[in-house]
């Protein structure tokens, strides 16, 4: 089997780009015969295209890249199969994706919003994102690396930290845990919240609101946000700093940075739905917050980036649900039992590592992905 995968490559620190690239590094070690390279490089796409004639090339992205991902390797007869999340409604591209004989997605929640949108659920398959349970692992308190991370942090060794990781804070759920903070403040243990976003210019300004509500709440000085731009090789040692990983997403097609929490042996709290319901197991690797609110929309608004004119508007016969809030209440519940109970904070983490080793490992997801393509398109 010859592999094409088309991601953002060489990767950068965003989860599109770590996807693609732990399933070559899978392949690559399972002795597949793979190259990557950039999904928007059609030159050097094209390259590949002509000397190494891949079987399959597969593509990370959502349905807005069906141009990169599907119809330039089919331009050359090479056939795609795109490796796809969500993100609320798939407006566009619907009979060229119904075409393929196979679509991947990243859990069934994804695989529920592209055939809610019209995609053959026969074609499409759920392939989860794979985790490097060799690079995030369980730290001891005491290591050198993670007492750094934590005095950078401000935090003391008493100190409970509750970390939310994201390209911005709000998207995880970041305000829903403020305002649980909030409410539990006079009676929990000492704590302090960091969220750590992608410096960029939207998430400055979500910044300013997330800080200006934190304000509000009374709890400014044990909340901190971390606008640093960082490596992956970074990532586990962060997370391994905290005490409990929080993030209650507001739309979530996976969730890589709960599934890395549970890799270094954290705790989780998050919320009952979406691809939540595939990673984690509430009351044993997690708590789940029920969902309080469902953001419905009857129209969206457009553009070149999904193949229509600028400021196209798409309304919908039937209002869809596009974002979800995590019930406060719940998420304080859950807060508060983790942070008076150490030994239940160590039970969940060692689950949750168990359960991330054994499910989404990025060579279990690799071997995974050789015998769907087996399967399916008969390529071995």
């Amino acid at each position: 089997m010859k592999v094409l995968v088309l991601y953002d490559y060489p990767p950068s620190p965003g989860g599109l780009a770590t996807q693609g690239d732990l399933l070559y590094k899978g392949l690559l070690e399972m002795g597949v015969d793979a190259h990557a390279v950039h999904f928007e490089s059609a030159q050097e796409k094209e390259w590949y295209y002509r000397w190494f004639e891949p079987d399959v090339v597969v593509g990370v992205g959502y349905w807005g890249h069906t141009p990169q991902l599907v119809l330039h390797p089919q331009r050359y007869g090479i056939q795609p199969v795109p490796w796809l999340v969500a993100d609320g409604y798939i407006a566009n591209y619907q009979e060229i994706l119904n075409a393929l004989p196979l679509i991947l997605v990243t859990s069934n929640w994804v695989k529920e919003m592209y055939v809610r949108d019209g995609i053959n659920a026969d074609i499409i398959e759920v392939l989860p994102v794979g985790c490097d349970t060799d690079a995030f692992i369980p730290y001891k308190k005491d290591d050198p690396k993670i007492l750094a991370v934590r005095e950078s942090l401000g935090i003391s060794p008493d100190q409970l930290m509750i970390l939310t990781v994201g390209g911005d804070a709000a998207s995880k759920g970041a305000q829903e845990v403020m305002q649980a903070l909030a409410l539990i403040d006079n009676k929990a243990p000492d704590w302090k919240y960091v969220c750590k976003v992608w410096p960029q210019a939207r998430t400055k300004v979500q910044n300013l609101i997330d800080l200006e509500m934190a304000t509000h709440l009374g709890i400014e000085k044990n909340v901190t946000y971390e606008t640093n731009t960082i490596s992956r090789a970074f990532m586990p040692y962060l997370v391994g700093a905290c005490d409990i990983y929080a993030a209650p997403s507001r739309l979530e097609g996976f969730g890589m940075p709960q599934v890395e929490a549970g890799a270094c042996g954290k705790p989780v709290i998050s919320i009952k739905a979406m691809g939540m319901l595939d990673t984690l197991i509430d009351g044993e690797t997690a708590f789940l917050a029920n969902v309080a609110q469902k953001i419905v929309v009857d129209h969206v608004m457009l553009g070149v980036e999904s193949g229509f004119e600028d400021k196209h508007i798409v309304e919908f016969k039937k209002p869809r649900t596009v974002d979800y809030r995590a019930n406060v209440q719940d998420i304080a519940r859950y807060l508060m039992i983790l942070m008076t109970d150490a030994a239940l904070r160590d039970k969940m983490g060692k689950a949750g590592r168990a359960r991330v080793v054994g499910n989404f490992d990025y060579r279990v997801v690799a071997k995974r992905f050789v015998q769907i393509i087996n399967d399916r398109l008969g390529i071995k």
